[in-house]
Parts: C-alpha cells; structure tokens; sequence
C-alpha cells in the first residue's frame, strides 16, 4: 500500500477512531485501525469489539492499492507533529511508514486479515427518523442513564419502539427520563443502547443519517461513517408504572429564574430544600457541615400549606439545561412520593430526599 493524503484529512478521522481503540494493551489488535485502500478510496476501521466506527476519504492519491494496521494512538500523535501538509503511508516488511519530507516514522503492523469482522447494513431493520429529532431525544435522556448498575440493562438508554410512538428512556433509579415522539413503526420493538455508543452518537453525527437495527446490533450511516454498537441484552424495567398519572398540584415555573436559585444553592450544597408558599419558592442547602445558604424566588402560587420538596440539586438542572421553553411543569404529590418535571414531550420523574 502506497498512499498520499492531506495531513488534517487523515487527522481528523483519527481523532474520531480514539474512541473506539483498546489503549490498555497495545498487543491486541483493536489497539490498531485498519486502512484500506481501494478505487481511490481510503476506508479506515477501528473497534473494541463492542462498538466500532468506519470512516471514508476520497482525498487521497493512490500510488498501490492495499491493506494495512497501524496503532491507533501512536499513528495519531505522529500525525500531529507533522506539517500540515501531504503525508505519504507505505507499507513494506511488517511497517507501516509514515513520511513528510525529511521526517519519517514507522510502526509495526499486525495481519490485516486478522482484523475483527464488523457488522453488515444488508440484512437489518431500518429505523425511520428524522435525525435531529433522535439527537435532541437523545440527548435530553442521557444524564439520566445510569453508570456501572448491577442490572446491566440500566447501563443504557431504552428506545421503546411502539405503534405510534417512540420513547426514548433513562434511568438510574433515582429518577426516570423520557422524551416521547409521534412516530409510526411498523414492528414494535425495544432497544437498549450502552452509555458509551449514546456519547458517541452524540459526537459523529449532526443532521443527516440512516438507521438500521436487529436484535444484536445497532447501525448508523451517515456519507462519510457507518459507527455500530452492539446492544444491550435484558429486559429493562416496566418504567410506564413509575410516571404519575394524577396530581394534587401542579406548578408552572421559569426555567431562567428556577436556575439560577439553585445554582446559587448548588454552589454550597448538591442536596436543596425548595418550600413553595403562597407568595414565594424559597431555596436552602442540606447538608451537615454548618454551612448554609438561603434564597428566595417571589412566585405567585394558589396555597393554603406550604408544600416542601428536598431533592438531588443535579436531577433538577439536568432537566433545565435540555429543555427549549422558558416555561416548565413541576408537579406534586406528597414529600414522600416522586414529582415530575414536564416540558413539552420530556418529561423527568425525580424521587425526593426524605427528610
């Protein structure tokens, strides 16, 4: 393999690769990308078996068609001392060379045949969306999945695929996070995608992509990347049961203003006690070090009991920072049970601090 290519070209589709390499041990061979070039077209590969990403380039000059792999990592950093300028990549005895004018490297290579197989578009499901809506959705649900859970299945966002709707669902027993899209599916399904592949989807992809799925193995296609993920086996919790679906009360608040008291809360104290009045929310900091902080919002609330809430400061900001409107829902129960924040379609149920 002989090739020339643009320096930020080949830069930039390492960048994406680092995710999906094996840094903790370099003998094996997903700590490596795989190049290949063919019909003047670089294909470069990387995968740590649980997901994977292949990405194109046309901008390259072929001088020898061929196959090659290199580390990922220590081809990045090479690349990156250079000048930006073309690099030739050759090939030759078990190498792979890299060469700029009078600069050159080289990194041994293992078999190409031996690289990991990755999945094929061919024979999935596709999933009909439009991208923005599966980013925004996305996005508003993942500070809500949870991190090394036991149930592994907690460890990923659910998107419930039925009839006439999707939903998109985060959980990590603390509160519960959906968005709900009208969509009309022609197979109900469920799909639980790892944490991981959620960021990563969030990185590569912008306004355009195509969506193909089995049981196993999520796909996404875009013009210049196929990134997969192999899903999450289990069966994720019946979540419908946890949403209230009355309430004693229900409050309509400004986002802006509602933020910025409990961040000033926040900077004391991630655990906040909110008592709404009849004229007022007021703010305070929970916790045990004789530290304290205090603030009050004027807000005009039909009461005749105060009704207070003690809650995680984080659950709440996480759901003002994704929401578009300045106006949100806060709904209530009793001190003891889950309360919800709604906007729109998002919807976060949060269960309280017993005080």
């Amino acid at each position: 393999m002989i090739i020339k290519i643009n320096k930020n070209v080949l830069e930039h589709m390492l960048v994406n690769a680092q995710s999906f390499l094996d840094k903790k041990d370099a003998s094996s061979i997903t700590s490596h990308i795989l190049l290949s070039v063919l019909d003047d077209k670089l294909e470069i590969k990387a995968t740590d078996f649980e997901t994977g990403i292949t990405m194109y380039s046309q901008n390259i000059t072929v001088d020898q068609p061929g196959m090659a792999t290199a580390n990922g990592k220590k081809l990045l950093d090479i690349v990156k001392i250079l000048k930006d300028e073309d690099i030739t990549l050759r090939t030759e005895d078990d190498f792979l060379h890299i060469l700029q004018e009078k600069s050159k490297f080289k990194l041994p290579m293992f078999n190409a045949a031996e690289y990991p197989g990755f999945p094929q578009i061919d024979d999935k499901a596709k999933f009909e969306i439009e991208p923005l809506q599966f980013l925004h959705s996305i996005k508003k649900i993942s500070p809500a999945i949870d991190t090394n859970n036991p149930k592994y299945e907690l460890n990923g966002a659910l998107i419930d695929l039925q009839e006439t709707k999707i939903n998109f669902v985060a959980t990590d027993t603390r509160r519960l996070a959906v968005v709900t899209l009208e969509n009309t599916i022609e197979k109900e399904t469920a799909l639980i995608i790892p944490k991981k592949a959620i960021g990563e989807i969030q990185k590569l992809f912008f306004d355009e992509m195509e969506i193909f799925y089995d049981e196993n193995t999520l796909l996404i296609r875009s013009e210049n990347f196929i990134f997969f993920t192999k899903l999450i086996n289990g069966k994720y919790p019946d979540y419908q049961r946890i949403i209230p679906h009355e309430y004693k009360v229900t409050f309509e608040i400004e986002r802006d203003r509602m933020m910025d008291h409990i961040k000033q809360i926040a900077t004391i104290s991630q655990e906040v006690k909110l008592t709404f009045t009849a004229e007022s929310i007021i703010f305070e900091s929970l916790n045990e070090d004789n530290i304290e902080a205090k603030t009050e919002m004027p807000f005009k609330a039909n009461l005749e009991e105060e009704i207070i809430l003690a809650v995680n400061s984080r659950y709440i900001l996480d759901f003002l920072s994704q929401i578009e409107q300045n106006m949100f829902k806060l709904s209530y129960n009793d001190a003891t049970l889950p309360f919800t924040l709604q906007s729109e379609n998002f919807i976060t149920v949060v269960m309280p601090i017993m005080l």
